[in-house]
């Protein structure tokens, strides 16, 4: 057993990158299920200050999100005069039709096979108005479908094998289609209202805690959002105890991490530090 062990080391270390099967960029991850990894998030994703939104919530757009390692996104949606669009309250200070944020996101996945993405959707815009246009960019195809009892959730590596990685739910609407997932059904979370770090609490804000996948929510509201802020509630000393303060209370692993200005401070190293990866 130790020679074929030393074997199986060895193919791994001289087989060229393309053939290495990594998911979400780490070998360890694939034989790991759904809700026993961390995904670095970001909280109203498509808000953000180099497309000009007012406020912005995050430095960058979608596709650069992606790019830097952000594998969980919290979208709003909405019907502006009858397009389908992201938006945050008020369309005219900053919207992108929905179609080019899904097609940013289908665009990456088709660049990067081996990554696992969530969404989750504040969605003001209909069911139907919201499938037809992953319909229309091809996401449609690439979706996980939990029948909401069937456990354990499948690994990172089963779903890139299947190529159904992408992991959709909404906060007010549910199924069908069977991949549009109840949010509240499939995630629960922590309270989001918080005014200083003295006020961040663990306790249960939506959802059930039986429910299979924890989202802790980690930013300041102003009420808008701060960089400023960002620079100090995103740091390991803060945002990685408040993570594990929350994965000790509830006994559970964060599966999606979310904060403002995700590019200022240590979330990827902090989402590293909880996935058990070396730095």
């Amino acid at each position: 057993m130790i020679g074929l062990a030393l074997v199986l080391l060895f193919s791994l270390a001289c087989a060229p990158a393309d053939e290495v099967v990594l998911c979400n960029g780490h070998f360890e991850l694939c034989d790991r299920a759904l809700d026993e990894v961390t995904l670095a998030g970001t909280h109203n994703s498509m808000s953000n200050t180099e497309a000009g939104w007012l406020p912005p919530y995050q430095q960058y757009g979608l596709t650069r999100q992606l790019e830097e390692g952000v594998r969980a996104l919290m979208l709003d949606t909405y019907d502006d005069d009858g397009q389908p669009m992201l938006c945050h309250n008020d369309c005219d200070l900053g919207s992108q039709l929905l179609s080019d944020g899904l097609t940013e996101i289908a665009r990456f996945m088709d660049a990067h096979p081996h990554e696992v993405i969530f969404i989750i959707f504040q969605d003001n815009l209909s069911v139907d108005d919201t499938v037809a246009v992953f319909e229309q960019v091809g996401l449609s195809e690439r979706v996980w479908a939990w029948d909401g009892v069937t456990t354990p959730l499948p690994t990172l590596g089963e779903l890139v094998e299947q190529d159904t990685r992408l992991v959709v739910s909404a906060e007010a609407s549910g199924p069908p289609p069977d991949w549009y997932h109840g949010a509240w059904e499939l995630f629960f979370d922590t309270p989001y209202s918080f005014a200083s770090v003295d006020e961040f609490a663990c306790t249960l804000n939506r959802g059930n805690s039986d429910n299979p996948l924890f989202l802790v929510n980690h930013w300041i509201s102003l009420p808008w959002p701060s960089e400023e802020e960002a620079s100090e509630v995103n740091l390991t000393s803060v945002l990685g105890d408040r993570a594990r303060e929350c994965a000790d209370f509830w006994g559970r692993h964060v599966n999606f991490l979310a904060v403002d200005f995700y590019a200022t401070g240590d979330l990827f190293s902090v989402v590293d530090e909880l996935n058990g990866l070396s730095q």
